[in-house]
């Protein structure tokens, strides 16, 4: 019933919404007509073709950050035209010096980068669209955008093409998308269009449209229009054929297993089936070439989440894995090809279908099928979601998810849990057209053998995010049988150090968030802001189990450096006894403490830049004292050198025992070009007693087409310097357009 009147207010407070603005008003004041060209653009950044002389060229940026209120301190010009295969836009980027950029690596992003950037809606709904990226020195990064979340990870690959050129005045960047890569409905006159400019030296974001400060440049619902006096060309078909071939020489020496050198071979596929709809294959997939973990202190008594690096799983992943809230995620991809202890289990094949069956309509289907690695049976993974746009910017959205384990009939019996799990769900997230209101209803139900009851996850909340102010407060229960063998939940599992187990305990929550923001129009200063955070944890009847409630207050300067400080208050009824040193568990008790952390961050677009973190307080019926620190060299645009190190000294009373914890990484990039890069990545981690060595030359030979050469070490850190394992990896992609 609560959800349902929920479901109600929004729906009427959305139509009020619609009643005062809405999309077709915004973009009458941002238009720009496309024009036709019937010889191809060559793309070298000069702008010497003839459509440039006539296309129309917009100029008049806004600041978007960090003061929305005025316009642009430098000023950008875009056109944009097209021909039967391509859309091509060109930037005119006036600078007043040297640019700066980061790297110039693939997918680096637009933070920290002078860059241009494209933002598409073909559809034209504010709610899917396309992200393109170049920096001054041509490196591209591409992703798709939804309006579920203003995060871009930069994991969608396509190809298209661009080119930069540098003045002492300006910068240009040429760029042409090929149609086939965006799918878009071919009658559709007027796309939603955006243009965005970083100019990191003078740490501003400006965009063509005026979009809010507290929105992200990129942000969908902001969108102006692209004009087509003709429907745009038909986009074609679109088909991927990316083969590959890897050969592994690997090493254990913790086992005593010999050196083995095994070759493999395997395919990606993308198939556009209609003008918006897509399928993807995997045969044989190989995930040799990806950067390892970065590796954290856990002083917490639950498991860390780390995020999917895989590119396949990347790609639209937001239909899978957009549901629940962070800690709580029935879908996650990373339990695809890993067994419980994090050990890899070879995947067979896969296929995915993702993209629009109708304007307002979006699913997602995939399917994945692993192998037998030694006693661990095959298993067979299949997602489904489905989204359904209401209003104007919400979505009513349902997934289902199954996870099958070929085990025999003596396995099922000794472990009938792990036969199968399933979950389905149905969600409804609420925003106003200008973002500023949200609201979410969620019911998810698991299915497991034998479990009835006890089973199910619901959640229900709001936002609010204006210019100075936002406010977020949500509410869950989480029974004790909700399983997600798919997913991550981060607190279901409860370990007893004393009896060495885990224990299942379902809970209930709080958490809320309110923050104030002062922009100052002038000065030093940029941003000042106030938050308060508190999370309170229920057990299932409803006894008190955990409070964490933390103020903070930063100050961030106009030249990028960064100060802050919180101040955190922790309550905690321990349920089982846990230890963070090798000394006697600590009690199942009540436990209050306090801890205070103070932050700096310098102007990281100097040559050397660093950073230092320190903290003290209380920790249960002990202290914590911790020190962290990093520092920066960067040479541009080619070398980048990154050093960090973080220490925690943890004291106990009596018996507890105390404990150091080091975690030492250091990070060496060197980018010879825009097609060779070289990344060494070392870590030092005593809590995990590991030392790991992670270095990979990668050689891109032509668009989406790589040559990689990996070498990966792991020893212990006690006894230092003993070997755990190695492995040299040779892998070779080729990117085919059929």
């Amino acid at each position: 019933m609560r959800v349902f009147v929920l479901f109600l207010f929004t729906a009427f407070i959305s139509t009020l919404t619609a009643q005062v603005r809405n999309g077709e008003t915004f973009q009458k004041d941002y238009q720009i007509k496309i024009a036709k060209t019937s010889t191809p653009v060559k793309i070298d950044g000069l702008f010497d073709e003839e459509v440039w002389s006539r296309a129309q060229k917009v100029s008049s940026f806004w600041e978007k950050y960090p003061d929305d209120k005025k316009k642009a301190k430098h000023a950008t010009e875009v056109q944009t035209a097209y021909d039967d295969k391509f859309l091509y836009v060109a930037y005119t980027a006036f600078d007043s010096g040297k640019v700066f950029i980061q790297s110039l690596k693939r997918d680096i992003g637009h933070d920290g980068n002078d860059c241009v950037a494209l933002v598409i809606d073909p559809v034209n709904t504010r709610n899917n669209g396309f992200f393109f990226v170049v920096n001054a020195y041509n490196a591209q990064s591409e992703d798709q955008l939804t309006s579920a979340g203003d995060g871009v990870s930069f994991s969608w690959d396509q190809t298209w093409f661009s080119e930069t050129k540098r003045y002492g005045d300006r910068w240009t960047a040429e760029i042409a998308i090929p149609f086939k890569s965006i799918r878009y409905p071919a009658d559709k006159k007027q796309w939603g269009i955006n243009f965005v400019r970083v100019d990191t030296k003078t740490n501003e974001y400006s965009t063509w449209t005026n979009v809010p400060v507290n929105f992200s440049s990129h942000d969908i619902g902001y969108t102006g229009a692209l004009i087509w006096e003709d429907a745009p060309p038909k986009p074609g078909a679109n088909t991927v054929f990316v083969p590959f071939v890897t050969t592994e020489v690997t090493e254990n020496r913790l086992n005593g297993d010999p050196i083995n050198a095994k070759p493999n071979a395997g395919f990606d596929a993308k198939i556009g089936l209609t003008s918006s709809l897509n399928l993807d294959l995997t045969v044989n997939p190989d995930f040799s070439q990806i950067e390892v973990d970065r590796q954290v202190t856990n002083l917490t008594r639950f498991n860390i989440f780390f995020p999917e690096r895989r590119t396949f799983f990347l790609e639209n992943a937001d239909l899978f894995s957009g549901y629940g809230i962070d800690p709580i995620r029935p879908f996650y991809s990373r339990r695809i090809g890993l067994d419980k202890n994090g050990n890899k289990i070879p995947i067979l094949f896969g296929a995915r279908v993702t993209g629009n069956i109708t304007k307002k309509t979006r699913i997602g289907f995939m399917n994945m099928q692993t192998g037998r690695q030694g006693d661990y049976a095959p298993e067979n993974y299949t997602a489904f979601s489905v989204d359904q746009r209401v209003f104007n910017r919400s979505v009513i959205k349902g997934y289902f998810l199954n996870r099958t384990n070929f085990m025999t009939d003596a396995e099922k019996a000794a472990n009938p849990l792990d036969a199968f799990s399933r979950n389905a769900g149905i969600e409804y997230n609420y925003s106003d057209l200008e973002g500023k209101w949200g609201a979410w209803a969620t019911y998810h139900q698991s299915f497991k053998p034998n479990i009835k009851k006890d089973n199910a996850f619901y959640n229900l909340g709001f936002s609010y995010n204006s210019r100075n102010f936002s406010f977020m407060q949500d509410l869950t229960n989480l029974g004790t049988n909700y399983y997600a063998d798919m997913g991550f939940i981060e607190r279901i599992e409860n370990y007893d150090a004393s009896r060495d187990t885990s224990i299942r305990v379902g809970f209930k929550h709080s958490y809320t968030n309110a923050e104030y923001k002062i922009i100052p129009t002038k000065g030093k200063l940029i941003g000042i802001r106030f938050e308060l955070e508190n999370y309170i944890v229920f057990n299932q009847d409803n006894s008190f189990n955990e409070r964490n409630t933390n103020f903070s207050n930063s100050i961030e300067f106009r030249n990028t450096s960064r100060v802050s400080y919180g101040i955190n208050d922790s309550e905690v009824d321990l349920l089982f006894p846990i230890s963070f040193t090798d000394a006697t568990p600590l009690p199942v008790n009540k436990y209050k403490y306090r801890n205070i952390e103070v932050n700096y961050r310098s102007d990281f677009r100097r040559p050397f830049s660093f950073r230092v973190s320190g903290g003290t307080g209380g920790f249960y019926n002990g202290t914590n004292r911790s020190l962290s620190a990093g520092i920066t060299f960067r040479k541009l645009p080619n070398t980048n050198l990154d050093l960090n190190f973080q220490y925690n000294k943890l004291e106990f009373p009596g018996t507890y025992g105390s404990t150091e914890l080091f975690l030492i990484s250091q990070r060496t990039e060197i980018n010879f070009s825009t097609k060779v890069f070289w990344t060494t990545f070392f870590q030092y981690n005593t809590q995990r007693n590991n030392m790991n060595i992670n270095s990979r030359l990668q050689y891109r030979f032509k668009p989406m087409s790589d040559l990689f050469l990996v070498y990966t070490d792991n020893y212990f850190t006690s006894p230092l310097f003993k070997s755990r394992n190695r492995a040299l990896v040779f892998k070779l992609n080729y990117w085919l357009n059929l």
